[in-house]
């Protein structure tokens, strides 16, 4: 697979999906967005630009961001492990999803009794 940005050939530990783009690292530092799922910036950054598209809920997600966030949302908290065994994701993989929808303020994580939980925000 190649970067949608720079054409650079990347293998799927290198890659990482943005608003449905396939992006390197590095375009992905270009566009302003962080590796870190709990970046204040990031989150600026994503909720601003949704806000100016007028995207709310699901809207503007890759098909399996959606489908993450449905699952939380119907569960009212899971953890990364549930989520991994459910849709089959790598620990790389949930974390590419968690990090749109954590920077999109859909989904954080809340720590209860020792544990981390996934839950949805609203």
């Amino acid at each position: 697979m190649k970067c949608s940005r720079c054409n650079k050939e990347l293998t799927e530990n290198q890659s990482y999906v943005y608003q449905g783009k396939v992006m390197c690292e590095d375009c992905l530092m270009d566009v302003g967005l962080s590796l870190k799922e709990c970046d204040p910036w990031a989150t600026y950054v994503d909720t601003s630009a949704r806000k100016r598209r007028g995207l709310t809920g699901t809207a503007g997600l890759t098909e399996m961001e959606a489908k993450v966030y449905d699952f939380v949302k119907a569960k009212g908290k899971v953890t990364r492990e549930e989520v991994m065994k459910i849709f089959g994701l790598s620990e790389a993989d949930l974390k590419a999803q968690l990090l749109t929808l954590m920077h999109a303020e859909l989904v954080k994580e809340r720590a209860e009794r020792s544990r981390m939980y996934l839950v949805p925000i609203g």
